[in-house]
């Protein structure tokens, strides 16, 4: 199989869902997400060499009710009546798109998408940033350290999709869920 495994395409996508049940709130957010009828492998966090990362829309069109689907996914739920809660994806990608990149999963309570998306963002380009001997201040913000990677010409993108919720104020669970789907055609 080898080459054959290494994904062409991927796609980031994002739910939530309510309900008094934990596992139909999972279930409901991954309807939200658009990927409920796939059977989900989760996958460490490597973005391909070669990867193009395509719409979702475009991307749902690749997939089958029933297919086995290869993700990096971050979720997380709550049941406590106004709790903010995120899971985020953040995606570095190489300048040199023949290498791979990195995919990160976070998931927190209390953040804002923004907040939760730039700090899996940032995660996703620290490890990058190792791979490719950048340096980087774990104490500089994280516009300073964009703007070191954006310099070293090695990171060329980095990037995030992230779901925040607040809990639903009856006490039922609440789900948000980020993911990468990988396409193989």
């Amino acid at each position: 199989m080898g080459k054959d495994m290494v994904p062409k395409r991927l796609f980031l996508t994002k739910g939530v869902g309510k309900h008094k049940e934990r596992l139909t709130s999972f279930e409901l957010a991954l309807r939200d997400a658009g990927i409920a009828a796939q059977n989900l492998v989760r996958v460490s966090s490597i973005f391909p060499p070669n990867c193009k990362i395509i719409n979702r829309k475009e991307g749902l069109t690749f997939l089958n009710p029933g297919e086995v689907v290869f993700a990096v996914v971050a979720e997380n739920s709550t049941r406590e009546p106004h709790r903010l809660t995120a899971a985020s994806i953040g995606v570095a990608i190489p300048a040199d798109r023949g290498t791979y990149g990195y995919l990160s999963e976070h998931h927190s309570f209390g953040e804002t998408d923004d907040v939760a998306g730039d700090y899996a963002e940032e995660l996703a380009a620290e490890m990058l940033a190792t791979t490719l001997d950048v340096e980087f201040d774990p104490d500089k913000s994280w516009d300073e350290k964009k703007q070191i990677y954006r310099l070293s010409n090695k990171i060329v993108r980095t990037m995030n999709i992230t779901q925040s919720a607040v809990g639903d104020k009856k006490g039922k669970w609440t789900t948000v869920i980020a993911a990468a789907i990988m396409i193989f055609e």
